[in-house]
């Protein structure tokens, strides 16, 4: 589990194809790795990566086929930068949201601009992820925690401060960029238990939560 409050932002040494799916090498340069061990995970760029190697600047991890098809994982290249964090701990501060790592889908940036001091981002998530993100509410890019500023459908607006610019990879962002996009746990969970006793069955159908649904029960409007 993560937070989604970038602690550093690396870079990819080697993507390195590796018996149909790859083998990363990422820097660390600033996140502190003394208390990672094999085995611990690190959100990259919102993806959730076991630690197999520590050469000491930064780490190796193996990535499968399932991450490469639901992540922007295949169009890593070497020298891209990437958003860093560790895994939470029983005292880590809660600054963001509780943040899985495990990523539901792939957006794109639509727009940006300038916003006083801040810059305002507008992403288009996949149709069936729009279901999930409500005015105010919680949603990862890339790892870092957001809060919805607006909803427009599939599209959703984002004010970015200065510090999160300098301290992450938004600073980088124009039209056209591809981003992980992480949905907050609650929404998957209440959709699942909106189910009841249809859970078990196969071929469960649709829950029925639409952005209508959320504003009728108070969630969005």
């Amino acid at each position: 589990m993560f937070t989604g409050i970038i602690e550093a932002v690396g870079e990819i040494l080697v993507a390195q194809p590796a018996g149909g799916d790859l083998r990363l090498r990422v820097k660390t340069h600033g996140l502190d790795l003394q208390d990672v061990a094999l085995g611990d995970s690190i959100a990259t760029n919102g993806v959730c990566l076991t630690v197999v190697e520590l050469p000491g600047d930064g780490y190796w991890a193996d990535v499968s086929v399932e991450t490469l098809d639901n992540t922007t994982l295949r169009q890593w290249a070497v020298g891209q930068k990437v958003n860093l964090e560790k895994a939470l701990t029983p005292t880590t501060r809660l600054g963001g949201h509780l943040v899985s790592g495990h990523v539901d889908g792939v957006g794109e940036v639509v727009s940006r601009h300038t916003d006083a001091r801040s810059e305002r981002f507008r992403l288009r998530a996949p149709d069936h992820l729009a279901k999930y993100i409500a005015h105010k509410g919680s949603i990862t890019v890339d790892g870092t925690s957001l809060t919805v500023n607006a909803v427009d459908g599939a599209e959703f607006e984002l004010n970015i401060v200065p510090h999160t610019l300098e301290k992450t990879v938004m600073g980088t962002y124009k039209a056209g960029t591809r981003v992980n996009l992480e949905v907050d746990l609650l929404a998957r969970y209440l959709e699942r238990l909106l189910l009841g006793d249809k859970a078990a069955q196969t071929g469960t159908p649709d829950s029925g939560i639409t952005m209508a649904f959320l504003a009728e029960h108070g969630f969005s409007r």
